[in-house]
């Protein structure tokens, strides 16, 4: 491999790597338009917990429009040839994508175990005026980490080759470092620990509920399944991205002339992404899990508007 005082050169990557994630970032982006448009005209009422769906469906979507020029700079053996704008603009959103996804996951695991575990009590995490001013909130910090994360690590060249966002980039080893270590510990340990928590602690109580009835035999199967889904996005989609991004800093920081193990470990970053890409599509099963409405919308258009209304509106309280 060739060595320069700043880096290694970059190099291409399989061809396999931009196919996968071209394939994955349109079937999960079809089933995105489709959840987006069931929430948005199939549901005549919202619950606290179809608003979280909703914002993990627009986060999902967030990378769709930069999946095509990622494509195009691996073809092109690395190299970014869109300019500065683009690429800030590809940072903000595959940024935004990936930590909007894990933070609306965990507080999809906070309000189920919160509608169960005080059901019979009021929760600010039950109320949807609250939730959705949670939710503006949540954009705002993607937004303000955007902004950091374009200007700290913006696109430079190595050698001949202009880079974005690659690990090649030796000058901003420092920056990417730190970035990486407070977005894995903040942007996935901590809520991946939530989450993990909620389980741990709904199970607990799932086991004094009387699943005798048929309600609450209900209640128990569909937070577990819900709550567990969410860990299974975590652990299957965001940790090899997560864990390897982070292996990737650290060699970059530490051991920046090894540039068969650099060149070896951002293959796997990058192969990792298409894994990530899978939580777009694993989202819908949490969505039919999560929600009595937006399964009752699959057949909706054989029911006539007055009793999907009535259905609808008799079935918000049970979802929240």
């Amino acid at each position: 491999m060739n060595n320069t005082n700043e880096s290694c050169l970059p190099i291409a990557q399989p061809m396999s790597i931009p196919v996968l994630m071209c394939l994955v970032s349109f079937i999960g982006f079809i089933q995105n338009v489709f959840s987006l448009w069931v929430f948005c005209c199939r549901l005549s009422s919202w619950s606290a917990g179809t608003v979280l769906q909703f914002n993990l469906a627009l986060s999902d979507t967030l990378a769709t429009p930069v999946t095509p020029l990622i494509a195009v700079y691996f073809l092109m053996g690395n190299n970014w040839t869109f300019g500065q704008f683009l690429c800030q603009v590809k940072i903000a959103l595959m940024s935004s994508h990936f930590y909007g996804s894990t933070i609306f996951l965990t507080l999809i695991s906070v309000h189920r175990y919160t509608a169960v575990a005080h059901f019979n009590k009021s929760s600010r995490m039950k109320n949807k005026r609250f939730i959705m001013k949670l939710c503006a909130g949540v954009w705002l910090l993607l937004l303000a980490q955007s902004v950091v994360y374009c200007f700290v690590v913006p696109q430079t060249k190595v050698g001949n080759h202009p880079q974005c966002l690659s690990f090649s980039q030796r000058t901003l080893s420092n920056s990417m470092f730190v970035i990486n270590f407070v977005l894995f510990l903040f942007g996935f340990l901590l809520p991946l620990s939530i989450s993990a928590s909620c389980y741990f602690r709904l199970t607990n109580i799932l086991t004094r509920l009387n699943t005798s009835t048929p309600k609450g035999l209900k209640v128990k199967l569909k937070s577990q399944r819900m709550i567990r889904m969410c860990l299974v996005i975590f652990g299957v989609c965001f940790l090899p991205m997560n864990v390897t991004r982070m292996i990737a800093a650290v060699l970059t920081k530490y051991f920046p002339h090894h540039c068969d193990t650099v060149h070896q470990v951002q293959t796997a970053y990058y192969a990792s992404w298409v894994v990530a890409g899978l939580n777009c599509c694993l989202d819908l099963l949490l969505y039919c899990f999560g929600s009595q409405n937006f399964r009752d919308a699959f057949p909706s258009w054989k029911k006539s508007p007055t009793d999907y209304q009535q259905r609808s509106e008799s079935e918000t309280t049970a979802n929240y």
